[in-house]
């Protein structure tokens, strides 16, 4: 019986290992410099995390699951832009927030934006390549249709 349970642990450490978590950026300009070093499009995640009920479920059925965060380390920089209710934010966050959310006429959540973004002379500039949502069906649903937008790329 010893033997099966540690047969069993080391089984399940293996694959918590090999599942990398998504690191979830917030603030542009990091998001910005990683995505040009790197050479991959922003996937920016207009949320909010404390109250909206299809980004919560979003994130349950997709977001959290190793098969995202496979696809995310490989293909996106990944960029939180939350509106959170309850949960406190630092003025400068709030604001470059609310700054995107006008930028990409986003008028409910959970929207997700995926753009190539550069910065010359201070200025930000987007190319929009695309945007989705919820999208029923799990993780395969939903990175099958991101795929289509990055096709675009």
């Amino acid at each position: 019986m010893k033997k099966i349970l540690s047969i069993s642990l080391l089984i399940i450490s293996s694959f918590l290992l090999q599942a990398q978590e998504v690191k979830w950026e917030t603030n542009l300009n990091n998001a910005i410099e990683l995505s040009k070093k790197v050479n991959k499009p922003i996937m920016m995640f207009f949320t909010g995390s404390d109250w909206c009920g299809w980004c919560i479920r979003l994130q349950k059925e997709v977001f959290y699951l190793p098969e995202f965060s496979a696809w995310a380390n490989k293909n996106v920089i990944p960029l939180e832009v939350d509106f959170p209710k309850r949960t406190p934010q630092a003025p400068e966050l709030q604001q470059q927030n609310n700054q995107l959310q006008q930028f990409f006429q986003v008028g409910g959540f959970p929207t997700i934006w995926i753009v190539n973004a550069t910065t010359e002379n201070g200025q930000v500039n987007f190319e929009k390549l695309g945007s989705t949502g919820y999208v029923a069906g799990g993780p395969t649903a939903w990175i099958a249709t991101a795929d289509q937008i990055l096709k675009t790329k």
